[in-house]
């Protein structure tokens, strides 16, 4: 005789079996499981940084493998041969150093005594010095996203990673033959070393002089106080002493600077858009090879190149006033003062060649990190002028030298481009930090005047207690 089975309306607690309940049960009754436990908001944004910086390596990977295929000619773009100064002129400068000398006779060489040392790294690396060469510098690139990256953390931005990973290949093969990419790395490693380590930050910025001069600009923006004495200090300590060692362990450490002055204006230059022009007008000058890059000679190149050296030393008289000026310091801003004042030099120098816009992206790429930066305006212009860089060299530098008009109008736009940066970076360095903040009315005065009752305005009004100093002005 069967009997029907009499199904147990017994209840249990929320979250327990009953005796000889199995999973089907407890997958019918959902409600009946354990709660899972909300995520971790921390392990939340860990994963979100992973796959931020994943993108950004993913990023990088790919357009390095694009400039590394330029330069290896398997992509092909312009007719100029930008490996040449790798394969001979870096690989004959380190054989004369090998010796113990500079290159004396050589008025190419232009450079500090510490570029020496760069010269002959690839010479010791075990490949071919141009293979040596290229895996120094994607080192180096390497190196400073890294760094980007790391400082992007705590809330900071990755803004910078992202402009150090896309605009540096607009330059295109030019920024892996040329050693500017290692300079770049030794002051981006200094500007962010010297928010936290004021001493490392100034050693670096010696050492960076010592190879290419302009990294001494990168300790300009140091807040006033202790930070400088010590950032100053080091550098100049940094320099000279790699300096002295230069000077009594090799021949002709210093030969490069008498080189370096009888220099003349470039065709890249800002300096070279009136020639350009005069030459619409019949003027007579022409563009050849001439310590180092093609330069113009002829009929008032003389002067345009004095007048450029005028405007260097007017840069620098208008940085010297910002420094007396300035009375608000945040964390940006002594990267937005090092990327004003390598503006302001770039644009005001006899020669503006293409490896030049590599130390401009690193500078505003470490800006970028800070949220506080006030030159985000001035890197996308900076981005623009990479871009336009790239046309102009190597694409369409034989029209430049034959003073055609495509090659002209491309390289007057990235010099606009460039000269606007400027303009816009020291416009907003000096409105975040020299010119006073708006002064606010005092609370009681627009309820005063709502109710109709008279009110005395003091003639200076206080300035508002809740102003942030890190928010950016308007200017």
């Amino acid at each position: 005789m069967f009997h029907p089975v009499v199904r147990s309306t017994q209840r249990f607690p929320v979250g327990l079996q009953s005796p000889g309940e199995d999973s089907i049960t407890t997958q019918l009754h959902p409600l009946s499981r354990p709660a899972e436990p909300a995520d971790d908001p921390a392990l939340s944004r860990a994963r979100a940084t992973r796959r931020a910086w994943a993108a950004v390596a993913v990023s990088w990977a790919a357009t390095r493998t694009l400039v590394m295929l330029m330069v290896l000619g398997l992509l092909q773009l312009g007719t100029s041969d930008v490996t040449s100064d790798v394969k001979v002129i870096y690989q004959g400068w380190a054989q004369v150093l090998q010796t113990g000398t500079f290159p004396l006779d050589d008025v190419t060489w232009q450079y500090p005594p510490l570029t020496a040392l760069v010269m002959l790294l690839p010479h010791w690396l075990p490949w071919t010095y141009f293979t040596g060469f290229l895996v120094m510098v994607a080192v180096a690139d390497a190196l400073v996203l890294g760094l980007l990256l790391r400082a992007s953390r705590h809330g900071r931005s990755r803004a910078g990673a992202w402009l150090w990973a896309l605009v540096v290949p607009l330059l295109g093969p030019t920024v892996y033959c040329r050693f500017d990419l290692v300079v770049t790395a030794v002051a981006v490693v200094g500007l962010l070393a010297a928010a936290t380590r004021p001493r490392l930050g100034g050693v670096l910025a010696g050492m960076g002089a010592m190879l290419k001069v302009w990294p001494v600009l990168m300790v300009l923006g140091t807040p006033r106080g202790r930070r400088t004495r010590e950032t100053w200090t080091a550098m100049v300590v940094s320099a000279l002493a790699i300096g002295f060692y230069y000077a009594v362990t090799n021949v002709g450490a210093y030969s490069f600077m008498s080189f370096q002055e009888n220099r003349g204006v470039e065709i890249e230059s800002l300096g070279a858009i009136p020639f350009y022009l005069a030459h619409l007008f019949g003027w007579r000058g022409h563009a050849e090879m001439h310590y180092g890059s093609t330069e113009f000679l002829g009929t008032g190149v003389q002067l345009v190149g004095k007048l450029m050296v005028a405007l260097s030393l007017a840069a620098f008289a208008w940085l010297l006033l910002w420094r007396f000026r300035a009375r608000r310091w945040t964390a940006a801003t002594p990267a937005d003062a090092a990327l004003a004042a390598l503006l302001l030099f770039t644009v005001t120098s006899r020669v503006i060649s293409p490896q030049y816009l590599v130390w401009l992206i690193g500078v505003a790429a470490v800006c970028l990190v800070s949220p506080h930066t006030t030159q985000r305006p001035t890197a996308w212009l900076i981005a623009a002028a990479s871009l336009f860089t790239f046309l102009e060299f190597p694409v369409f530098f034989g029209d430049l030298a034959a003073f055609k008009p495509l090659g002209v109008s491309v390289l007057v736009v990235r010099n606009l481009l460039l000269a606007a940066a400027a303009l816009v970076s020291c416009r907003r360095l000096w409105c975040a930090t020299v010119r006073p903040e708006p002064e606010a009315v005092p609370d009681m005065v627009p309820a005063a005047l709502s109710e109709g009752l008279p009110v005395a305005l003091p003639e200076t009004l206080p300035e508002a207690a809740a102003t942030d100093p890190e928010t950016e002005p308007s200017c």
